[in-house]
């Protein structure tokens, strides 16, 4: 009996909870779930991290009793908020010309890496044809990040990925062979896409689609394949890297990998494909 007496004194201590009060814990964690999607999608994740370490030091100091560091951190805290505004002044006008958008559902999506093993052959494939051929390529591959600002600079294509697509794209002299492609869940989204040239000092047997390549690694996650039009090396941008490939094994290596061999689809990618379909229907 006392046994039960204690338990239930302690079950007592516990907060009661309201059908209200759980309704409103679903909604704040899904808010905070999209917000953070959102987040890591933008260029606003990599500020984020800065000031995720800003806060750590500031706890440090105060934790160690660092006063002046204390000091300096309390008079600066009422700039910094406004600098924050101004800074994320681009991802905070996106995310509200989204709100009401159909494109709301593609952040989730975009939160989910995504596979190509079923399309890397094709992709070395058309690499070397293009190396041989020495016809200038840029092909970028959307990873966790969204690249749909990129995107939109080009023209929508939305191609199955073969090698021979991208061969004649790049052709020479044909309309869609200047500016970049851009590979979204594992189709050719859109080409003559404008990329973001990087400032970083490189080799001057680099051109300026290396330097494009370099660009658009250094502000996404994505994997970037250039060949070159004057020598017809392939070169892969990685996490603001360029790194130069010999042969088709070689470019495999930076080539996504997918688990289990089968291409991962997000519970709401299910649930929308099954609403399609029964609309269809």
């Amino acid at each position: 009996m006392n046994l039960i007496t204690k338990m239930r004194g302690w079950v007592s201590l516990l907060p009661s909870f309201s059908f209200t009060g759980l309704l409103e814990i679903a909604i704040l964690s899904a808010l905070i779930y999209i917000i953070l999607l959102w987040i890591k999608n933008t260029k606003a994740w990599q500020l984020l991290k800065g000031i995720l370490i800003i806060i750590l030091f500031t706890a440090f100091a105060v934790f160690f009793h660092l006063t002046t560091i204390v000091w300096l951190i309390e008079r600066l805290s009422t700039a910094a908020i406004i600098a924050i505004v101004i800074i994320f002044q681009p991802e905070l006008r996106k995310a509200l010309e989204q709100l009401g958008s159909k494109n709301l559902i593609s952040q989730f999506r975009a939160g989910e890496r995504k596979a190509y093993t079923h399309i890397n052959q094709e992709l070395i494939a058309a690499c070397s044809v293009m190396s041989e051929n020495k016809t200038g390529a840029l092909i970028v591959l959307e990873q966790m990040q969204s690249l749909e600002e990129i995107e939109k600079t080009g023209i929508y294509v939305d191609g199955i990925v073969t090698a021979a697509l991208l061969i004649n794209i790049f052709e020479k002299n044909t309309p869609l062979h200047d500016g970049a492609v851009v590979i979204s869940n594992g189709r050719i989204s859109s080409a003559t896409c404008y990329l973001p040239l990087s400032d970083a000092e490189i080799s001057k047997a680099y051109g300026t689609r290396h330097r494009a390549a370099l660009g658009i690694s250094e502000n996404s996650d994505s994997i970037t394949l250039v060949v070159s039009e004057e020598t017809g090396r392939i070169s892969v941008a990685v996490e603001g890297k360029l790194h130069r490939v010999k042969d088709a094994e070689g470019l495999l290596k930076y080539l996504p990998k997918e688990e289990d061999g089968e291409e991962k689809k997000s519970f709401l990618t299910q649930l929308f494909a099954i609403g399609r379909k029964k609309e269809e229907e």
